[in-house]
This record gives structure tokens, C-alpha cells and sequence, in this order.
């Protein structure tokens, strides 16, 4: 049985954040064969045309905050993260783990917020971060779009953000995993998924 429809929310309700999500080095410097996680094909592509968000937000003075994972190099803080399909990844120090700031136009006066687990929320400061900025919209983009872009999404959700995500602008493990998890945020939020094109037509609209 089906519910009652509801009609979408504005693409952009009151301020918005554009969420950049582990965009960073090993996508364009680590050509490994077998890699610590697995990504779907065409992932450097979607990461690369994150970069247009990242122009349009510094156009049109919306916040642009860089998340990174990383983690201590004693691997101190993995905890359950390496018991499924993903190997040792992102450690400090390794310059694949750098936050990709040439390639993604980083600029002085965007933000960073570095994280130990996948939601950009979880034991961070990036709530305090977005109630500073008062920030209504999470703008998402970046990787995984099954794992961290997920969960960041989730985790805005039911702290009561209006949340979308960029679906030619994020990646996941696999194809189906990336659509399996566009399908579970378009659930959540009515109008939650849309394309780079239409985002960036919304942004230059502010």
C-alpha cells in the first residue's frame, strides 16, 4: 500500500552548505590495481565534476566545507570499520589522504572537518560548525554514496536539515550499492536527489 504523495520541499530551503565528502588524494594519485575500497566505475570522473559545485559555491559566497576521513596511524580508531569488505585506508601522514584541495579549488575561508568514522556528524564538530553558518541545506557531494555520504545524510536528516545530494557528483562501492543508497535517501526526502546541472542553476538563483 501506498502512502500519501507528498510534495517536494524547494531544492534550497533558507541558507545553504555545500558538503564536500572525502574527496581526496588517492582518487588521483593512487592507480593501484586492487584498492582498500572498492569503487564503482567511473568514480574519479564524478569526483572530478564535484568541482563545479565547489566554483558555483564560491560564486555565489555559499559555505563550502571539505570532510576528511582519516585515522591515526596506530589504527587506534578503526573499531568495527575494517570488519566487513574495506581494508586499512586513510591514515595520517599518507599523502592519499590529504583532502584533494588543487583538484576540488579549495580557497581560503572554506572549511574543514576531519572525521574517525563515516558520518560527517559523528564525533566531530561539524553541527556546531553548521549552527554557526546557520546552515538550512546540505548540498552532498563526494564518496562513498552507500558509506559516508549515506550516512552524513541520515544523521542530517534526523538532526532536522533539508538534505540533498548530488547523484552525478557522488560515488559509491558499486553501481548497484550508489543506487541502492540514491533510492534509500529519496525515501527519507521527497526531491533529496538531484543532478550537478539543476544544483548549480539553484545556487546562481540565490
Amino acid at each position: 500500500m501506498k502512502t500519501k504523495h507528498k510534495n517536494a520541499k524547494k531544492l534550497i530551503e533558507g541558507r545553504p552548505a555545500l558538503i564536500v565528502i572525502d574527496i581526496q588524494k588517492s582518487t588521483f594519485i593512487d592507480n593501484s590495481a586492487i584498492r582498500s575500497i572498492d569503487n564503482m566505475p567511473g568514480y574519479r570522473e564524478r569526483m572530478i565534476a564535484a568541482r563545479d559545485l565547489v566554483d558555483a559555491a564560491h560564486q555565489n559566497n555559499v559555505p563550502v566545507i571539505f570532510i576528511q576521513e582519516v585515522h591515526r596511524s596506530d589504527r587506534i580508531d578503526f573499531g568495527r570499520e575494517l570488519d566487513g569488505d574495506e581494508d586499512i585506508h586513510c591514515l595520517e601522514g599518507d599523502p592519499r589522504t590529504e583532502v584533494a584541495k588543487e583538484e576540488m579549488g579549495y580557497r581560503t575561508g572554506d572549511y574543514l572537518v576531519p572525521k574517525r568514522r563515516y558520518s560527517a556528524f559523528f564525533g566531530t564538530d561539524f553541527e556546531i560548525l553548521l549552527r554557526g553558518l546557520k546552515v538550512d541545506t546540505l548540498i552532498l557531494c563526494g564518496g562513498l554514496t552507500d558509506v559516508c555520504v549515506h550516512y552524513t545524510f541520515v544523521d542530517g536528516h534526523q538532526s532536522d536539515y533539508f538534505c540533498r545530494v548530488v547523484e552525478d557528483c557522488v560515488g559509491g562501492s558499486s553501481l548497484q550499492a550508489h543506487e541502492a543508497a540514491l533510492r534509500a535517501m529519496e525515501y527519507l526526502q521527497t526531491g533529496a536527489v538531484q543532478n550537478r546541472e539543476t544544483v548549480i542553476n539553484a545556487i546562481s538563483l540565490l
